[in-house]
């Protein structure tokens, strides 16, 4: 396997590998340091769950998020705590009607637009986060932690770990060589994996195939991404089976906008792509304009939330996208439910 690796390393990854074994060996002395407990790691006597990865970026956890908040909201009251990537904001934020993406950021305003039911915070201090929703007269009684993985200060109760189908963590390599934050025996602290972005139709045999190269005792789920049947604004909605056929803009700020496009793009379609979590100037939005015309402009639901501009208004469309199991759904909904149902404090 580590043979396969270096064969598919760029030259500069591979001039970068010795500065992947030194931070590799640095992560892995922190870990070592969490896990005998001399560096200390805190727990609270509520229900926490960590979705995360091992490696940077588009793994899927906004949606793995969305899919669980749906889940547990109707029993329970529901918190999301995140870090707020590239917010102006700093400490603890507890979202409510001023709030906006420059704010939150934009994935947790996307929660506290889609679901304003729950409670959506963000702090780069988990455990501070925590404490603080804790603190509150409504508080809640589950918390999701967005990307918090490696946020080893807080020992969350449950950790969903997720990594792609076509770039498996099993595969792959440490910073900068690679795209691992951790080693991939970080894998270790996972109560369970999800292999997202699959082939809707992926067969037992793949599945297997992908079981036997992860090679750890845990159980392992598959997750495709299924698309709305509409393209939404504030006002109106679309069929995107209509859009497809008519000359449109395609424009994504997000790490892997490939499938995005692909499902959208005809021919003469035109793509503008940003640098994920972008955050959109008034000179962005005037060249978009410009490309666009009179063209209807559809991008993703994270990067609606930031361009709230009055001259795309009418013509800015997002497309709503689940994360929605291959099989096992029933189980996996069981594992979950019983964790927090059964759950009286962390391990």
């Amino acid at each position: 396997m580590l043979n396969n690796y270096f064969r598919s390393m760029t030259l500069l990854r591979k001039l970068l590998f010795p500065i992947a074994v030194l931070y590799g060996f640095i992560t892995s002395i922190r870990n070592y340091l969490y896990d005998k407990g001399i560096l200390k790691s805190y727990a609270f006597d509520v229900p926490v769950i960590a979705v995360g990865n091992l490696s940077v970026g588009g793994t899927g956890k906004t949606p793995q998020i969305e899919y669980l908040v749906r889940l547990l909201s109707p029993k329970y009251k529901v918190a999301t705590l995140s870090r707020g990537y590239k917010r102006k904001s700093k400490g603890f934020v507890l979202a409510t009607a001023n709030a906006n993406a420059d704010l939150l950021g934009d994935e947790p305003y996307q929660y506290f637009k889609k679901f304003p039911q729950i409670h959506v915070a963000v702090d780069a201090d988990r455990r501070n986060g925590i404490t603080r929703l804790l603190a509150l007269q409504n508080k809640p009684e589950v918390i999701l932690l967005d990307d918090a993985y490696q946020h080893r200060k807080v020992k969350a109760g449950f950790y969903i770990l997720l990594t792609t189908y076509h770039d498996l963590f099993c595969d792959d390599w440490m910073l900068p060589a690679g795209n691992l934050r951790e080693s991939r025996y970080g894998v270790n602290r996972a109560d369970m994996i999800i292999v997202t972005k699959c082939p809707k139709d992926i067969t037992e045999i793949a599945q297997e195939k992908i079981r036997q190269r992860i090679g750890v005792d845990k159980p392992i789920y598959f997750s495709y991404v299924d698309y709305d049947s509409k393209v939404y604004n504030e006002t109106d909605s679309l069929e995107v089976s209509e859009i497809k056929k008519q000359p449109k803009v395609l424009l994504a700020g997000i790490a892997k906008p490939k499938p995005f496009v692909d499902f959208l793009k005809a021919d003469n379609d035109l793509v503008i792509t940003y640098p994920d979590h972008h955050h959109f100037t008034e000179t962005d939005v005037r060249v978009i304009k410009a490309q666009a015309g009179s063209k209807i402009i559809v991008t993703t639901e994270k990067d609606f939330v930031r361009l709230e501009a009055e001259i795309l208004r009418k013509q800015l469309y997002y497309l709503p996208i689940r994360s929605q199991l291959v099989s096992r759904t029933e189980t996996f909904d069981e594992t979950i439910l019983n964790y927090v149902g059964t759950c009286t404090g962390n391990r």
